[in-house]
């Protein structure tokens, strides 16, 4: 499969959605990687299939909080730096990148890092979504080795990180990353072809593309943007349930760079009803209360959209007044599980709240 322009700018907009507010604005990314395309073709995106099990596979993105990415643009290069300076600790080229999340613009990510050097991405990444960790991928959760890493900031600095385990490793490079501005690029959990065909999520890419298809044809249409979306993750095999959560407007906003995340809440009012929405959030969404009862919680999806173009307003541009729609999707199976779930479920970001499936909680599965 090939991406130009078109599949770009529907890449960018079904990761925007798939980051569940989280992963960075897509913006920058895609006007970087329209630029590229001009200069050197389509990108070029592989399947897992097409991987040599002694391939060397390398997920990679952007580290920090969003709020800073907004402001701080990158050189260009940091990509680039990273991944040749992992080559060399490895001992071997690098053979394809792919996400370490296909949420917001870190989901677009790797095809600029890829165009840089020349080799393909991969048709998948490592959460079917963004989460504020890098503990948190599936390889960490299944158990593999996040190091060596390499970490790269727009003054040109380099730094490589050897840790014994992935969540000693996530806290240094999150100091890392502050102490380099706020965000900095990231290669991590160096895979060979054989563990990423076992672990990473397949046709993450594709199904990112279909689902930013099908908003973009339901727009040209002129039909209801958010039933064409739910229609495509159904789909994609990933995400089999989707639906609106909440319909209202902005009211209240607290959000704050702290720890190297953009932390907050956010309040919604329905129009006229009484109603109320609040979600907190990491980077992510993780935790969305209509009314007081929790209606969706992480691993689970919650995007917050422009009600009227379906737009995704991710974590960094929420503003008061907006009028929104909460829109909710089901996680895939393999971030339900009892493992996943103690890296990704509410308990892993402090609530006390048991994990429910979003289907479960809105009566879904009866639809």
């Amino acid at each position: 499969m090939r991406i130009d322009t078109l599949a770009l700018a529907d890449l960018a907009r079904g990761a925007a959605f798939l980051g569940s507010g989280g992963g960075g604005d897509p913006y920058y990314n895609q006007l970087i990687g329209e630029a590229q395309i001009a200069r050197h073709g389509p990108f070029e995106l592989i399947s897992l299939d097409a991987l040599a099990d002694d391939a060397l596979v390398v997920p990679c993105g952007w580290i920090g909080a969003p709020t800073v990415s907004t402001e701080k643009l990158p050189n260009g290069h940091e990509a680039t730096s990273g991944l040749r300076r992992l080559e060399q600790l490895m001992g071997r080229r690098i053979d394809a990148v792919l996400p370490i999340e296909i949420g917001g613009g870190n989901g677009l990510a790797p095809l600029l890092a890829a165009a840089g050097i020349g080799m393909p991405v991969v048709d998948a990444d490592g959460m079917a979504r963004a989460f504020p960790e890098s503990q948190m991928s599936v390889f960490g959760i299944h158990g593999l080795h996040a190091c060596p890493s390499v970490m790269t900031d727009a003054g040109g600095s380099i730094a490589v990180i050897e840790t014994a385990d992935n969540l000693l490793h996530e806290r240094i490079a999150r100091q890392l990353s502050i102490a380099m501005g706020g965000d900095a690029h990231m290669t991590e959990y160096p895979l060979t072809g054989r563990q990423a065909k076992e672990h990473a999520v397949p046709r993450s890419l594709s199904s990112a593309i279909a689902i930013g298809a099908a908003i973009r044809e339901a727009q040209v249409r002129g039909d209801d943007p958010f039933e064409a979306m739910f229609a495509a993750l159904r789909a994609t095999g990933l995400y089999p349930f989707a639906g609106i959560l909440f319909d209202g407007k902005i009211t209240d906003l607290e959000r704050e760079t702290h720890g190297g995340f953009a932390m907050g809440r956010v309040v919604i009012e329905g129009f006229g009803d009484g109603s109320r929405m609040e979600l907190d959030f990491q980077n992510e969404n993780l935790i969305a209360r209509r009314d007081g009862a929790v209606v969706a919680t992480v691993p689970d999806l919650i995007t917050v959209m422009d009600r009227e173009t379906a737009d995704s307003i991710t974590t960094d541009r929420l503003k008061y007044g907006q009028r929104v729609r909460v829109v909710g999707a089901a996680a895939p199976p393999m971030l339900r599980e009892a493992r996943a779930l103690s890296f990704v479920g509410p308990a892993a970001f402090g609530y006390a709240e048991p994990y429910v499936p979003i289907e479960r909680l809105n009566r879904w599965e009866d639809q």
